[in-house]
């Protein structure tokens, strides 16, 4: 797939949660062809090189959050999640690629140049609001 599709399809699973950029395990879990729990095996067996502000797992209210924005499995019948989501941010997804051992060092390039358009791109949003606010500032 042409690379700047595949950062743009990988942008949409970048979510903002506590004012961070983040990435769910299970996205990630695609990315890497792996399945979910490899990843939170992979953090749990690392935890040292997993602080906080590298990944952090949803309390309820944002898991609820994240359920509006789509359809997740029902733990009530067979199958689904039974815990909440962890997620990673941009230095997350990199120590996450350094112990996870899979053949996707190709992904993990195009996951962390997703971040930085993103970034770039609400860089961009908050200068030209900042801009506008001033020239509105300069008028009065």
């Amino acid at each position: 797939m042409n690379e700047i599709v595949e950062e743009l399809k990988i942008e949409k699973m970048i979510y903002e949660i506590r004012g961070k950029q983040v990435m769910l395990d299970s996205d990630l879990a695609k990315l890497y062809q792996v399945e979910t729990k490899r990843i939170n095996e992979a953090v749990k067996n690392n935890l040292e090189k997993f602080p906080s502000r590298f990944c952090f797992i949803l309390d309820q209210e944002e898991m609820f959050f994240l359920k509006s924005k789509f359809s997740t499995s029902n733990t009530k019948q067979r199958g689904g999640r039974r815990y909440n989501i962890r997620v990673f941010t941009e230095q997350g997804v990199a120590m996450l690629a350094t112990v996870l051992r899979t053949n996707a060092a190709e992904e993990e390039i195009i996951i962390i140049d997703s971040y930085a358009y993103k970034k770039r791109f609400i860089d961009e949003i908050v200068k030209n609001l900042l801009i506008n606010k001033i020239g509105e500032l300069q008028n009065e």
